[in-house]
Protein backbone atom coordinates (compact mmCIF):
# COMPACT_ATOMS: atom_id res chain seq x y z
CA UNK A 1 0.00 0.00 0.00
CA UNK A 2 1.39 3.37 -1.08
CA UNK A 3 0.68 6.52 0.95
CA UNK A 4 1.76 10.14 0.71
CA UNK A 5 5.06 11.16 2.28
CA UNK A 6 5.16 14.58 3.95
CA UNK A 7 7.96 16.95 4.81
CA UNK A 8 8.18 18.81 8.12
CA UNK A 9 7.00 21.89 6.20
CA UNK A 10 3.63 20.15 5.85
CA UNK A 11 3.91 19.62 2.09
CA UNK A 12 3.55 16.38 0.15
CA UNK A 13 6.81 15.19 -1.36
CA UNK A 14 7.05 13.61 -4.81
CA UNK A 15 7.74 10.23 -3.21
CA UNK A 16 5.45 7.66 -1.61
CA UNK A 17 5.86 5.58 1.55
CA UNK A 18 5.33 1.85 1.17
CA UNK A 19 3.20 0.33 3.97
CA UNK A 20 3.16 -3.44 4.24
CA UNK A 21 -0.35 -4.90 4.02
CA UNK A 22 0.63 -7.58 6.56
CA UNK A 23 1.25 -4.84 9.16
CA UNK A 24 -0.96 -1.86 8.29
CA UNK A 25 -3.90 -3.56 6.58
CA UNK A 26 -4.87 -6.51 8.77
CA UNK A 27 -8.37 -7.20 10.02
CA UNK A 28 -8.35 -5.56 13.49
CA UNK A 29 -8.82 -7.91 16.43
CA UNK A 30 -10.28 -5.70 19.16
CA UNK A 31 -10.18 -8.42 21.80
CA UNK A 32 -6.40 -8.80 21.35
CA UNK A 33 -6.05 -5.03 21.71
CA UNK A 34 -8.07 -5.17 24.93
CA UNK A 35 -5.98 -8.01 26.40
CA UNK A 36 -2.66 -6.35 25.60
CA UNK A 37 -3.63 -2.88 26.86
CA UNK A 38 -4.98 -4.46 30.05
CA UNK A 39 -1.62 -6.22 30.51
CA UNK A 40 0.41 -3.05 29.74
CA UNK A 41 -1.55 -0.91 32.21
CA UNK A 42 -1.40 -3.61 34.88
CA UNK A 43 2.40 -3.79 34.51
CA UNK A 44 2.63 -0.09 35.41
CA UNK A 45 1.11 -0.69 38.85
CA UNK A 46 3.70 -0.93 41.64
CA UNK A 47 1.80 -3.22 43.98
CA UNK A 48 3.83 -2.04 47.00
CA UNK A 49 0.96 -1.19 49.38
CA UNK A 50 1.33 -3.03 52.68
CA UNK A 51 -0.34 -3.11 56.10
CA UNK A 52 0.67 -4.99 59.26
CA UNK A 53 -1.16 -8.08 60.39
CA UNK A 54 -1.69 -8.89 64.08
CA UNK A 55 1.59 -10.84 64.12
CA UNK A 56 3.54 -7.82 62.79
CA UNK A 57 2.14 -5.09 65.07
CA UNK A 58 4.38 -4.33 68.04
CA UNK A 59 3.10 -5.33 71.48
CA UNK A 60 0.24 -7.54 72.52
CA UNK A 61 2.36 -10.52 73.52
CA UNK A 62 0.79 -11.06 76.96
CA UNK A 63 -2.85 -11.85 77.62
CA UNK A 64 -4.39 -8.58 78.99
CA UNK A 65 -6.41 -10.29 81.74
CA UNK A 66 -7.36 -13.77 82.81
CA UNK A 67 -9.86 -15.74 80.77
CA UNK A 68 -12.67 -16.02 83.37
CA UNK A 69 -14.02 -14.25 86.39
CA UNK A 70 -13.56 -10.58 85.41
CA UNK A 71 -16.99 -10.02 83.88
CA UNK A 72 -15.38 -8.75 80.72
CA UNK A 73 -15.10 -10.37 77.32
CA UNK A 74 -12.24 -12.80 76.81
CA UNK A 75 -9.23 -11.27 75.04
CA UNK A 76 -6.04 -13.04 73.99
CA UNK A 77 -4.13 -10.03 72.67
CA UNK A 78 -4.44 -6.23 72.59
CA UNK A 79 -3.36 -6.35 68.96
CA UNK A 80 -6.18 -8.36 67.44
CA UNK A 81 -7.91 -6.70 64.45
CA UNK A 82 -11.08 -5.78 66.34
CA UNK A 83 -9.24 -3.53 68.82
CA UNK A 84 -7.76 -0.04 68.52
CA UNK A 85 -4.07 -0.23 67.53
CA UNK A 86 -4.58 -3.82 66.41
CA UNK A 87 -3.37 -5.33 63.15
CA UNK A 88 -5.27 -5.41 59.88
CA UNK A 89 -7.36 -8.49 59.16
CA UNK A 90 -7.50 -8.24 55.36
CA UNK A 91 -5.16 -5.34 54.54
CA UNK A 92 -3.09 -5.04 51.36
CA UNK A 93 0.16 -6.92 50.88
CA UNK A 94 2.82 -6.42 48.17
CA UNK A 95 2.04 -8.42 45.03
CA UNK A 96 2.41 -8.21 41.27
CA UNK A 97 -0.41 -7.12 39.00
CA UNK A 98 1.21 -8.49 35.84
CA UNK A 99 -1.01 -10.29 33.33
CA UNK A 100 0.62 -12.74 30.94
CA UNK A 101 -0.12 -12.32 27.24
CA UNK A 102 1.27 -14.51 24.47
CA UNK A 103 3.72 -13.04 21.94
CA UNK A 104 1.42 -13.73 19.00
CA UNK A 105 -1.40 -11.86 20.72
CA UNK A 106 0.91 -8.87 21.38
CA UNK A 107 2.02 -8.83 17.75
CA UNK A 108 -1.55 -9.04 16.43
CA UNK A 109 -2.62 -6.26 18.83
CA UNK A 110 0.06 -3.89 17.49
CA UNK A 111 -0.86 -4.67 13.90
CA UNK A 112 -4.55 -4.22 14.68
CA UNK A 113 -3.95 -0.86 16.38
CA UNK A 114 -1.83 0.39 13.46
CA UNK A 115 -4.40 -0.83 10.94
CA UNK A 116 -7.19 1.01 12.78
CA UNK A 117 -5.26 4.29 12.56
CA UNK A 118 -4.50 3.77 8.88
CA UNK A 119 -8.09 2.86 8.01
CA UNK A 120 -9.41 5.95 9.79
CA UNK A 121 -6.82 8.21 8.07
CA UNK A 122 -5.62 9.37 11.50
CA UNK A 123 -1.97 9.30 10.50
CA UNK A 124 0.75 10.93 8.47
CA UNK A 125 4.14 9.62 7.35
CA UNK A 126 6.97 12.15 7.48
CA UNK A 127 10.20 11.98 5.55
CA UNK A 128 12.18 12.74 8.73
CA UNK A 129 12.18 14.74 11.96
CA UNK A 130 15.31 16.79 11.34
CA UNK A 131 14.75 19.93 13.40
CA UNK A 132 17.18 22.81 13.27
CA UNK A 133 16.92 23.59 16.99
CA UNK A 134 15.60 22.21 20.26
CA UNK A 135 13.02 24.98 20.70
CA UNK A 136 9.41 24.01 21.31
CA UNK A 137 8.32 26.85 19.04
CA UNK A 138 9.84 25.12 16.02
CA UNK A 139 8.09 21.85 16.80
CA UNK A 140 4.75 23.64 17.21
CA UNK A 141 5.28 25.20 13.76
CA UNK A 142 5.60 21.70 12.30
CA UNK A 143 2.30 20.69 13.91
CA UNK A 144 0.68 23.84 12.50
CA UNK A 145 2.05 23.05 9.03
CA UNK A 146 0.55 19.57 9.24
CA UNK A 147 -2.73 21.02 10.63
CA UNK A 148 -2.73 18.75 13.67
CA UNK A 149 -1.76 21.22 16.39
CA UNK A 150 -4.90 20.51 18.45
CA UNK A 151 -4.67 16.72 18.29
CA UNK A 152 -3.41 14.25 20.89
CA UNK A 153 -0.44 12.77 19.03
CA UNK A 154 1.78 9.72 19.34
CA UNK A 155 4.99 10.30 17.46
CA UNK A 156 6.96 7.17 16.46
CA UNK A 157 10.52 7.68 15.29
CA UNK A 158 13.04 5.24 13.88
CA UNK A 159 16.03 7.35 14.91
CA UNK A 160 17.89 6.13 17.99
CA UNK A 161 18.90 9.59 19.19
CA UNK A 162 17.26 12.81 18.08
CA UNK A 163 18.02 15.32 20.82
CA UNK A 164 16.32 18.27 19.15
CA UNK A 165 13.11 16.31 18.66
CA UNK A 166 13.10 15.08 22.25
CA UNK A 167 13.78 18.50 23.79
CA UNK A 168 11.35 20.39 21.56
CA UNK A 169 8.42 18.04 22.20
CA UNK A 170 8.81 17.09 25.86
CA UNK A 171 7.05 20.19 27.20
CA UNK A 172 3.93 19.63 25.14
CA UNK A 173 1.18 17.85 27.05
CA UNK A 174 -0.51 16.19 24.07
CA UNK A 175 2.67 14.79 22.49
CA UNK A 176 3.91 11.28 23.24
CA UNK A 177 7.31 10.60 21.66
CA UNK A 178 8.28 6.91 21.46
CA UNK A 179 10.92 4.90 19.64
CA UNK A 180 9.83 2.41 17.02
CA UNK A 181 11.45 -0.53 18.84
CA UNK A 182 9.81 0.18 22.20
CA UNK A 183 6.32 1.60 21.61
CA UNK A 184 3.27 -0.18 23.00
CA UNK A 185 -0.24 -0.90 21.76
CA UNK A 186 -1.51 1.55 24.39
CA UNK A 187 0.68 4.31 22.87
CA UNK A 188 -1.10 3.86 19.54
CA UNK A 189 -4.63 3.64 20.90
CA UNK A 190 -4.19 6.48 23.42
CA UNK A 191 -3.98 9.18 20.76
CA UNK A 192 -6.12 10.84 18.10
CA UNK A 193 -3.35 11.06 15.52
CA UNK A 194 -0.26 9.03 14.62
CA UNK A 195 2.95 10.46 13.18
CA UNK A 196 5.64 8.09 11.92
CA UNK A 197 8.87 8.88 10.13
CA UNK A 198 10.13 6.95 7.09
CA UNK A 199 12.73 5.04 9.12
CA UNK A 200 10.02 3.97 11.55
CA UNK A 201 7.83 2.66 8.72
CA UNK A 202 10.71 0.65 7.27
CA UNK A 203 11.38 -0.87 10.70
CA UNK A 204 7.71 -1.80 11.15
CA UNK A 205 7.48 -3.34 7.68
CA UNK A 206 10.50 -5.51 8.38
CA UNK A 207 9.97 -6.50 12.02
CA UNK A 208 6.19 -6.76 12.35
CA UNK A 209 5.57 -8.19 8.91
CA UNK A 210 7.23 -11.53 9.65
Amino acid sequence: MKVDLYSIEGKKTNKKADLSDSVFKVTPNEHCIYLVIKSELAAKRQGTSSSKTRSEVRGGGAKPWRQKGTGRARVGSTRNPSRVHGGSAFGPKPHKYSVKVNKKVKLLAKKSALSLKISSSSFKILKDFNLKSHKTKEFVEILNNLEINNEKITLITGEEKNKNLYLSSKNLEKINLVNVDSFSTYDIMNCNFLLVDKLGVEYLNTNLGK
